[in-house]
């Protein structure tokens, strides 16, 4: 499936390394999870909004990250985030980076499931939203 990539930038602070000033790892998924937000916002979807409206949540349903460099303290750094397949029914299968400029530092696939907010029972996915995802707004 042919993607468009969201980027999002983040700024190392002190609270985000560990005593030798790099990342601490589980940081990425942080990073990556701000970036999804900011993503699912371009494309005009509040998850508050989703909520409230349709009883529905996002939830991180599997992961995986490979590490491959570390970010240090000050960085300027861009997370992105990629719709990797056609969104199932009840989930979406996403890859996201973090980079340092042209440098990969860190890869993830996640896969969020779609639940009911009171259940946490999978849903589908509302075909509104399917829509935004696969023919999100030109800027």
């Amino acid at each position: 499936m042919q993607a468009e990539r969201f980027s999002w930038p983040v700024r190392v602070y002190w609270e985000d390394t560990d005593a030798g000033g790099v990342v601490f790892y589980a940081n990425y998924l942080k990073y990556f999870e701000r970036a999804r937000t900011e993503w699912l916002r371009a494309l005009g979807l509040s998850q508050e909004r989703l909520r409230l409206e349709t009883g529905l949540l996002f939830v991180v349903a599997d992961t995986s990250v490979r590490y491959r460099q570390p970010a240090r303290l000050d960085d300027a750094l861009e997370v992105t985030v990629e719709l990797r397949e056609r969104p199932g029914r009840a989930s979406l299968l996403l890859d996201q980076q973090v980079r340092r400029g042209d440098v990969v530092l860190a890869e993830g696939r996640i896969r969020v499931g779609c639940v009911d907010a009171t259940r946490f029972a999978p849903c589908r996915l509302p075909d509104d939203l399917l829509e935004r995802l696969l023919n999100p707004p030109r800027a």
